[in-house]
């Protein structure tokens, strides 16, 4: 069995499916896999050819490396791509985007199986293969050096002999993977933080961090399944805009990492709210991509509003390439130690796993949305 390793195309794309670290990961699975990589498909990603020669893979020209009977990717492949793909072959990646059903179809056309990995569970036995929290571990510690690169003041208390200036007043709004990161770096860099989550009962994990839980004072939960937040009522919405917009006046940063899987992301910070914070405050909008925690922000920008900077930027882990693709790899390699069985591809649909990931199989979508 070929593994195939190709380069990403995708605009502000720099990460890779598998470092060389890893390769032996995959040949260890079984005596028939080999590793296949396109030329130069690590460079983004601070990798070489020669590194992944040295670990035991061989390079490649683009179209062996699609030809393989599974290609690994960081994103959906275009339209063009997916031509490439064999007949049969298995194509592992992520799934989601604006033309994601258009390319789902065309896979599906191509009777290429494909395994949707924002559909892995998030369950115990699933967590080693989960890339979307291993992802957002990594936007969650960048986006607090983005917001420390935008704010035009010291994060930490600083006192110096021409004075002294006092702690960034930090707020992180979303307590999931990405949010107790952001919670966890800019503690470590000195600010006061406090975070807010519709979800009561991460109250304790944000206090663990060091920071304090925000209550605004609202009854409503919005506990969901897999440890995900569901949509909050109209009213509840309201309330807790309301309640926001008076207490973010009072921090300098806020970082907002709130999404609702297959629904555009909830709106926190009003522009009303905006125009109450104070002239040159940061707000980072990890949600910019999936329609923004705030109506301002505005993806793959860096905007100034009312005096406020708000940050856009919708891929935090390819700006952290080297370990974001080593991440990425890992949970693939995990991944396969449930498809890759004897050298060959199985897809057994009585797992629990691959049954909710398989997304596209014998000619057929088989899962519509999220």
């Amino acid at each position: 069995m070929r593994i195939g390793i190709v380069s990403e195309t995708q605009k502000n794309e720099t990460r890779v499916a598998l470092a060389p670290v890893d390769v032996s990961r995959f040949t260890g699975l079984g005596k028939n896999i080999s590793i296949i990589i396109e030329k130069n498909a690590g460079d983004k990603a601070q990798f070489s050819d020669a590194e992944y020669k040295k670990a035991g893979a061989s390079i490649s020209t683009t179209k062996q490396a699609w030809q393989a009977d599974v290609v690994l990717k960081i994103n959906l492949p275009t339209v063009k791509e997916v031509s490439e793909l064999k007949k049969g072959s298995l194509l592992v990646c992520l799934t989601q985007g604006g033309t994601a059903e258009k390319i789902l179809k065309a896979l599906a056309k191509q009777q290429v199986n494909v395994i949707s990995l924002e559909r892995i569970p998030r369950t115990s036995r699933a967590q080693a293969m989960d890339v979307l929290s291993s992802q957002a571990n990594i936007a969650g510690y960048r986006s607090v050096l983005e917001a420390a690169h935008y704010y035009g003041r010291f994060l930490p208390l600083m006192m110096t002999a021409a004075g002294s200036a006092k702690p960034a007043r930090f707020a992180v709004l979303g307590a999931g993977v990405a949010g107790l990161q952001a919670i966890a770096t800019a503690k470590r860099l000195g600010a006061v933080v406090e975070a807010y989550d519709v979800r009561p009962e991460v109250a304790e994990q944000i206090e663990s961090l060091g920071a304090k839980f925000m209550d605004l004072g609202i009854a409503e939960t919005a506990s969901g399944e897999g440890g995900y937040a569901k949509e909050l009522s109209a009213a509840g919405k309201k309330k807790q805009q309301q309640a926001l917009q008076d207490k973010l006046k009072t921090f300098d940063i806020v970082v907002t990492t709130a999404q609702i899987p297959g629904r555009a992301a909830p709106v926190l910070v009003t522009e009303a709210t905006v125009k109450g914070m104070r002239q040159g405050s940061v707000i980072v909008d990890l949600a910019a991509g999936s329609g923004g925690n705030c109506p301002l922000s505005e993806a793959d920008k860096v905007v100034t509003k009312h005096g406020v900077i708000i940050v856009g930027h919708t891929n935090y882990a390819a700006m952290l390439p080297a370990d974001a693709s080593t991440f990425f790899g890992r949970n693939l390699a995990n991944l396969m130690k449930i498809i890759a069985l004897e050298g060959k591809v199985n897809l057994n649909i009585e797992d629990d796993i691959i049954n909710a990931a398989l997304l596209v199989a014998d000619g057929k979508v088989r899962h519509q949305g999220k």
